[in-house]
């Protein structure tokens, strides 16, 4: 894959990935839903040593240990989220021009979704799935092309 770069709304903030994601999610838990302001939030997880980011960012969102929220300081963006204790990072993948790392193979807290949310994911949580899972979800989604 050749590295993808995308920006935040003003641009003030660049993100370059240069693995593709192994996972890509849709989260239906409240505090996602209430800072991307949708319906859910979309993310595509990749490897921390895959990202880099030029410009400034703040933390944001609550972004109690564990989770690291980044927004840019100058439109607030919501960029990516860092899990303490995690080898991954969550990027926001609609500021990349690849729309495949859009669709989400998996939801979760779909018990807090909104009755009429729909997406086109293959596998659903009501929570978050248990971590034996995630094996086996990451070689499905690789396998899916």
């Amino acid at each position: 894959m050749d590295a993808q770069t995308g920006t935040c709304r003003c641009g003030a903030v660049t993100l370059t990935v240069t693995q593709p994601p192994f996972m890509t999610t849709a989260c239906h838990c409240t505090g996602c839903r209430k800072m991307s302001s949708s319906a859910f939030s979309l993310t595509a997880m990749v490897p921390q040593d895959a990202l880099e980011v030029e410009g400034e960012t703040v933390r944001g969102g609550i972004g109690a240990p564990p989770l690291d929220h980044r927004f840019c300081p100058r439109c607030l963006t919501w960029l990516f989220t860092r899990i303490e204790g995690q080898e991954f990072v969550n990027i926001r993948p609609t500021m990349f021009d690849v729309p495949e790392w859009s669709r989400p193979y998996m939801e979760t807290m779909t018990a807090e979704k909104l009755p009429w949310a729909q997406t086109p994911a293959e596998h659903a949580f009501p929570g978050f799935p248990d971590p034996d899972a995630y094996p086996a979800l990451i070689a499905g989604f690789a396998a899916r092309g």
